[in-house]
């Protein structure tokens, strides 16, 4: 998640995560925010072993400082922790995953619903893909549309 503007990027799932695995997934990243990645200048990340140096050095190699949070302190990473929070109780927890491509693919459409529609209070109100430049002009009709496995109900002002 970019803290900034709360834009989630979800980079795959897996039961047995590998050092190898979060690795290839740091490149990933990497490769989708191209000339973005930029602007950059933290990666927060607990102490997990998956974790390595070379994990480290991928970031390192456009001058991301890697931050550890101290153990056994979620709290330290407080907004990778309500993304987790709210993912399980609004999505996961409500659905049985069959394997690892519908694990995603539920994964993939909560973070396109949370980037292009769920409101954060420290952006106003606006979802993290929302030009804040738009004024929405007020509508009399609000238009309901299913999310993420018709778990979630988004609400759109009407055409």
């Amino acid at each position: 998640m970019e803290v900034h503007t709360r834009t989630l990027h979800i980079l795959g799932a897996t039961a047995h995560p590998t050092a190898a695995r979060a690795t290839q997934h740091a490149r990933q990243l990497l490769r989708q925010l191209d000339d973005r990645a930029a602007t950059f200048t933290h990666h927060i990340r607990d102490r997990d072993a998956k974790f390595t140096t070379t994990f480290d050095t991928i970031f390192a190699s456009k001058d991301i400082t890697v931050t550890k949070i101290p153990p056994h302190n979620p709290n330290r990473n407080p907004h990778a922790e309500r993304f987790i929070h709210s993912v399980r109780e609004e999505s996961t927890n409500r659905v049985l995953i069959f394997d690892r491509g519908h694990a995603e693919k539920i994964l993939q459409e909560h973070a396109c619903h949370f980037n292009t529609h769920r409101p954060h209070q420290a952006r106003d109100q606006q979802a993290p893909l929302d030009d804040p430049n738009v004024i929405p002009l007020p509508t009399a009709r609000i238009e309901r549309r299913h999310a993420v496995a018709e778990l979630i109900n988004e609400y759109r002002h009407a055409a």
